[in-house]
């Protein structure tokens, strides 16, 4: 039918254009956040990029039933504005018609959100995990921005480089203090590079042509020491294998694990998708016809449901990761809950009837003739 064909290819531009408009706003947010990091050494910056685009891939299926509900208000919606739904309503066609399309598009973002669900963002919080370990475990001058002093994060050092040489990483004139057993130590250089020891695995920081100054504050009696090499080892050993989150396993290990946490992400990792259908159907019984009223009040209920449909099913999950609820019943309760009332709202609304039925309705007074009314 080419109403459904319309209705489809509407709400999926609809959905593209509301999921841009969220997704870089979300963007600018974490990327402040994460120069924020960088400039605190606490972040490499040449990883920025990628572990943005990661934690937005963590971030797709809570996302997109949103914006396919917000989709749906709004095509539906601007279809009563202008009263293309009233005339679809006298050709014969109820909102009961648009099911069939609301199938395929719940059939098409559920499978995408089951992905992401079950497999890629688990997948993302895996890699962006494993890029920030392995920059814990580097030395303390992989994060140091070129003209920024940066304290390092034993908090007994501090490190300046003026250049940084992107193609042979050679960082030049190098200032680094330290302080140890009451004595202090800085040592300048023209340049320096990094090196790790092939036996032990250790980190070595080699600065060339420089000199080093070393004494006890309070006292005029410093050591200076001229030097062509000198080295410093900013990092012990082999660093550990990261520690993965519980949201970032894999879905089969949660399926065969007995641990009450793996379990309850995997009944989050259910429920994500869940809401799709649930969603779209409160999206279609809020938009039934009647161009006399404001759509206000309906724009407003949609919202409250979608607040308190995914918080109470974020709080059943919570009381299952503290210990205070064993069993996930209450969260399928929570669903099968606003299923109902989806299925009670749009079986009101194809009949054209208020949600809240009238019980008592004023009778209509009978007037005798020939009295005074």
């Amino acid at each position: 039918m080419i109403i459904n064909r319309q209705f489809i290819k509407e709400t999926l531009l609809t959905s593209a254009a509301v999921t841009l408009v969220m997704l870089s706003i979300f963007l600018v947010v974490r990327l402040v956040g994460f120069l924020r990091d960088a400039a605190d050494g606490d972040l490499p910056v040449e990883s920025i990029m990628i572990l943005l685009l990661l934690k937005l891939v963590t971030y797709i299926d809570v996302i997109l039933p949103l914006m396919m509900f917000v989709a749906v208000l709004m095509v539906l919606n601007r279809w009563v504005r202008d009263n293309e739904l009233a005339v679809i309503s006298a050709s014969g066609i109820g909102l009961v018609n648009f099911l069939k399309p609301i199938v395929f598009l719940v059939l098409v973002i559920g499978g995408i959100a089951c992905a992401f669900s079950f497999y890629i963002s688990p997948l993302s919080v895996r890699y962006a995990e494993k890029i920030e370990e392995e920059f814990k475990t580097r030395s303390d001058i992989t994060g140091i921005v070129p003209g920024v002093f940066m304290e390092t994060r034993s908090g007994d050092g501090i490190y300046f480089v003026e250049k940084l040489n992107q193609e042979t990483e050679i960082y030049e004139n190098v200032f680094a203090y330290s302080s140890a057993n009451q004595t202090d130590g800085v040592v300048v250089a023209k340049e320096a590079y990094q090196r790790k020891d092939a036996r032990t695995h250790d980190q070595f920081l080699i600065l060339k042509n420089g000199t080093r100054y070393e004494g006890v504050p309070g006292y005029t009696e410093y050591k200076i020491v001229e030097f062509e090499t000198y080295a410093i080892r900013v990092e012990l050993g082999i660093p550990p294998a990261p520690s993965i989150p519980v949201k970032g396993f894999k879905t089969a290990n949660l399926i065969d694990s007995d641990d009450h946490r793996l379990q309850t992400e995997l009944v989050w990792r259910i429920s994500k998708p869940m809401v799709v259908p649930v969603l779209m159907l409160f999206a279609v019984a809020l938009s039934k016809v009647d161009v006399r009223r404001n759509r206000l009040p309906n724009m407003l209920a949609a919202f409250f449901i979608y607040f308190s449909y995914t918080n109470l099913a974020s709080f059943a999950v919570a009381l299952m990761k503290k210990g205070t609820m064993q069993s996930s019943w209450h969260l399928w309760l929570v669903h099968g809950i606003f299923l109902l009332l989806a299925i009670y709202m749009f079986y009101r609304s194809s009949r054209n009837k208020p949600f809240i039925p009238r019980i008592f309705q004023e009778r209509p007074k009978i007037q005798l003739s020939g009295q005074p009314s």
